[in-house]
């Protein structure tokens, strides 16, 4: 007689089933003696392959990412010997995307039979991502916390050259911290995408009017840059960037001494609009041979986020920076 009962073995089975495919669960089963693989239709899937009879470690291998691919031979070697359950995550490459895979089983005689180990593949690219948007967060903060202290040490070791009693220089330095404040503001994303656009020689006088009051760097920083508009989003990216060239100039450049000057000039056209940042005046400067996290910050800020470029000019005078974006992106 016909079944349509879901008590059934064979339909429990079938849900089962249904239930690993939407949770994204691939099965595989690997011979050890024989180095074959036999994996479902979501297993293919995930790796990019098409549905085969027979496959190899090597044919897998060839998907597994190269920093990765003898991590993952030796690791799977391994579970022969591990006792219990164990897991290894991974990178495949799929034509240019890069996926993370976790896969999981049980080791030694818990998890083998007939010379066969099985588990699973799981696709955790979402949670990979998630945890080098942190970690990447995480270290932003870190060097933007970093770069604040330096420049409020930078602000009061200058403030204290150009005044004559303790009261003028606390009236001077509070209030170029209070302008680095309105100018650290510009650098905070807003929440929901709150906020209006700014016009781009005012978001640079606003972030760079901490270095520029009426005391020790008056006059010293000059902007004449085309009058245009930017987006919210652009805003915020390009507030990082004036932020960051002003804390290593701070440190290291024109404004750590008090015959610095600085000089930010620019030009636009349809297609591209270009800011050339040059300091002159300041202490000899030479070319890291490291790129430290700052220059990777500004290097990604730029690229990834104006469609530009930047480059940079150790020139004997002062270092020039020429930073080079996109209109479409800017009005973002």
């Amino acid at each position: 007689m016909p079944f349509s009962d879901d008590s059934h073995p064979l339909w429990q089975v079938a849900n089962l089933k249904r239930a690993l495919h939407a949770a994204g669960v691939a099965l595989w089963s690997w011979t050890t003696d024989t180095d074959a693989f036999a994996m479902d239709e979501q297993a293919f899937r995930l790796w990019g392959l098409p549905l085969a009879s027979h496959v190899t470690f090597e044919d897998l291998s060839s998907r597994i990412h190269p920093a990765d691919r003898d991590r993952v031979r030796a690791a799977f070697t391994a579970t022969r010997a591990l006792v219990g359950p164990y897991e290894i995550d991974f990178r495949i490459l799929i034509g240019e995307e890069i996926r993370w895979i976790s896969a999981r089983g049980l080791g030694n005689d818990e998890g083998e039979h007939n010379g066969r180990m099985s588990g699973v593949f799981l696709d955790v690219t979402g949670r990979k991502q998630a945890e080098e948007g942190h970690e990447l967060l995480a270290g932003e903060m870190s060097h933007r916390v970093k770069n604040l202290l330096a420049i409020a040490a930078g602000l009061t070791s200058l403030t204290s050259r150009s005044v004559n009693s303790v009261e003028e220089m606390s009236r001077e330095l509070i209030h170029r911290l209070t302008a680095l404040g309105r100018a650290h503001d510009l650098v905070r994303p807003l929440a929901g995408n709150q906020g209006r656009a700014a016009l781009l020689g005012d978001l640079i006088a606003v972030l760079l009017a901490p270095y520029d009051d009426s005391g020790a760097f008056s006059g010293r920083v000059r902007v004449a840059v085309p009058r245009m508009g930017i987006g919210e989003q652009s805003a915020t990216t390009l507030a990082m960037v004036v932020h960051e060239l002003a804390t290593n100039s701070l440190k290291y450049g024109a404004l750590s001494v008090s015959s610095g000057m600085l000089d930010i000039s620019g030009t636009s056209s349809e297609t591209e609009v270009c800011i050339v940042w040059t300091e002159r005046g300041g202490p000899p400067v030479t070319k890291s041979g490291d790129e430290g996290y700052g220059s990777k910050l500004l290097r990604r800020s730029v690229t990834g986020q104006l469609g530009g470029a930047i480059r940079t000019d150790w020139s004997d005078d002062g270092i020039i920076v020429t930073v080079t974006m996109n209109p479409g992106k800017l009005a973002e």
